[in-house]
């Protein structure tokens, strides 16, 4: 991946993980486990300490929404 991600991309961020994680079962996935995935994706280039409960929900949401559309 060569783009920059930063908190505020987090669309981009839900379908990268969705790349990376392609088994997880969203139900067993934390929030915790959301902000570790992100920070150790490749592209990522924010300030890990900035984030915020709203934004990794938010992260958590597009990448639900993303499997439920596609069944």
């Amino acid at each position: 991946m060569t783009e920059h991600l930063t908190w505020e991309a987090t669309s981009a961020i839900a379908k990268e993980l969705m790349r990376q994680h392609p088994r997880s079962d969203l139900e067993d996935v934390s929030i915790r486990q959301i902000y570790l995935w992100t920070i150790d994706l490749p592209g990522f280039n924010d300030d890990p300490i900035i984030v915020n409960d709203g934004i990794l929900e938010e992260i958590y949401r597009i990448w639900y929404e993303e499997l439920t559309h596609d069944n």
